[in-house]
């Protein structure tokens, strides 16, 4: 039975208090949800970081350890620890900082820049709790999440030098090329975890054609040395998973990724939505993943050699 990797994205930094009563803000928060997010099936969880005070996205390595610690502790879950960080504006040594200090399995690394704007979330009426929260989705209008070659390669060498791996964020073709322009210049190693994403505004469309010319790209570039994984925003999240599982690849979800479970309905949780692919997923024949087979499937280091 092949078996399909779930990714459970937990907090993100897209996403503001305001929009969710269930998105978690605090380390035991975030540690609660992800150990729930393991425990319904998710084999790596992908983390960010907040300020516990006003829910702020933060790169503060301090306030990781507070949840990774716990979650290593509780579950055999593969922790993967964003370097997007406190947010997109953020210098790459501070969006990275918690990767460098703790030195985790696995990484999150976005493959080049891309106009991310998120402002659209700005203009919908809701209470909003926090001063900051209409001001930062605005500003996205006039940002560049910068991911340069540069910056790429001071993550491959500082970050994967100690041996932890990457989740290759790939928000458009063209970062198909550039992970494979690293590959040729042997600063990553199969098997790739590449996870294409689709929907979000200035990335790659969702349209069923667009996710059949990332995979054939993919393809093409990589042939039998990765593992392909999709990442569908918002109202795309369920579906393309969905595709992503018969097409046979492996699946995020995650509250960072969508807030919804179903039309017009809060999921309540991150295990919410893992529960709901892991069925979907289950009844197409397929099985899923634990975190030691995924572990073997990704060549990771394992959790007793991280720094945590």
């Amino acid at each position: 039975m092949r078996k399909i990797i779930i990714t459970a994205a937990i907090t993100g930094g897209a996403h503001t208090p305001s929009m969710s009563p269930y998105l978690p803000v605090t380390p035991e928060e975030i540690a609660d949800q992800a150990i729930e997010a393991v425990k319904a099936g998710a084999a790596i969880v992908h983390l960010h970081a907040r300020n516990p005070e006003d829910g702020r996205p933060t790169g503060d390595p301090e306030i990781f350890r507070q949840f990774v610690s716990r979650i290593k502790s509780e579950t055999d879950a593969i922790v993967n620890v964003s370097t997007g960080g406190g947010g997109p504006g953020m210098p790459i040594d501070e969006r990275a900082a918690a990767g460098v200090a703790l030195k985790p399995e696995m990484c999150s690394l976005n493959m080049g820049s891309i106009n991310l704007n998120l402002s659209e979330m700005a203009s919908k009426e809701r209470n909003w709790k926090y001063g900051w929260e209409v001001e930062h989705l605005n500003a996205t209008k006039d940002l560049v999440f910068r991911n340069t070659f540069s910056d790429i390669e001071w993550i491959l060498q500082t970050i994967g030098g100690s041996g932890t791996r990457f989740e290759f964020e790939c928000y458009d073709v063209s970062h198909l090329y550039t992970l494979k322009y690293f590959l040729d210049k042997g600063l990553v190693k199969p098997p790739l975890f590449i996870q294409t994403i689709f929907g979000l505004r200035g990335a790659m469309g969702a349209h069923i054609e667009d996710v059949l010319h990332q995979k054939r790209t993919a393809d093409r570039l990589f042939g039998s040395d990765y593992h392909w994984s999709v990442l569908g925003a918002g109202k795309e999240q369920l579906p393309l998973a969905t595709l992503a599982a018969i097409m046979g690849g492996n699946v995020r979800v995650g509250l960072e990724d969508s807030l919804y479970i179903g039309r017009g309905e809060l999921a309540v949780s991150n295990a919410a939505q893992v529960r709901k692919i892991r069925k979907i997923i289950e009844e197409l024949g397929f099985g899923v993943a634990t975190p030691d087979e995924a572990r073997e499937m990704l060549a990771l280091k394992g959790a007793s050699n991280t720094a945590f």
